[in-house]
């Protein structure tokens, strides 16, 4: 990765199932930026909780942030690192 990247963790929460397809294709076409991902199911609240760590420039990761929170269904946060 270059000097110009950031780190971010982009958290999200699926609330809907039928959304998990939509959210997975997104992150597969932002697979080369993400180094870590890991999925919660919560059952007693039918929720599952989705953290994505990625590795890239800045406008990248909003990028996909964006994408992912205009899924219908689910929330999504994103904290970057400072430098």
């Amino acid at each position: 990765m270059s000097e110009n990247t950031r780190v971010a963790v982009v958290s999200i929460i699926v609330e809907k199932p039928d959304c998990v397809n939509q959210i997975n294709d997104i992150l597969h076409a932002y697979s080369d930026y993400i180094i870590g991902r890991m999925g919660i199911p919560y059952r007693e609240k039918n929720i599952s909780i989705i953290s994505v760590v990625m590795d890239a420039e800045l406008d990248v990761i909003n990028q996909a942030s964006g994408k992912l929170g205009r899924v219908d269904g689910a929330t999504v946060k994103t904290a970057y690192s400072k430098n």
